[in-house]
């Protein structure tokens, strides 16, 4: 996807309101769609930087736990997703890595985290998986949160 599809993607994929209940449920949803495709992940869900769900499924690692961090501080920096970030770089011929002068060590724009956006608001929160590839981490948020907003 190019940016200008990712951004489109971010706006559709907004929320009326998040609570803690919406966190727990949004995480067990994601772990719901990874087990039913046999997949293991690590999920975690912020909002205002404050952690509400993380979970590590069987067959995953601190490792793991260091790249949701690295990726939802991507988030938390520009608001918009790594998947979005990472192809904006691209999209100039840069690399987030090489040309964004944050630290490698805390921020990696590879797809997995997307920002909690409420209508009327604006991004409140992180939501990430990581586990996988990065395109299928971002793919597995992304069909995690539609999910949760098509139940409400």
């Amino acid at each position: 996807m190019n940016t200008e599809q990712l951004l489109k993607l971010e706006e559709e994929l907004v929320f009326t309101q998040f609570t803690n209940e919406d966190a727990l449920q949004l995480g067990l949803e994601l772990v719901k769609n990874a087990k039913e495709n046999g997949k293991s992940v690590a999920v975690h869900i912020e909002r205002n930087r404050i952690p509400l769900f993380t979970h590590l499924m069987d067959g995953t690692s601190e490792e793991n736990v260091k790249w949701l961090y690295r990726k939802k501080n991507v988030v938390d920096h520009y608001n918009h997703s790594t998947q979005f970030i990472a192809a904006r770089f691209e999209e100039s011929g840069l690399t987030h890595q090489a040309h964004s002068l944050l630290p490698v060590e805390n921020y990696q724009a590879v797809g997995g985290s997307l920002p909690i956006r409420i209508n009327g608001v604006g991004v409140i929160g992180t939501v990430t998986v990581a586990g996988l590839t990065p395109q299928m981490d971002h793919d597995y948020a992304v069909a995690g949160v539609k999910r949760f907003l098509g139940n409400k």
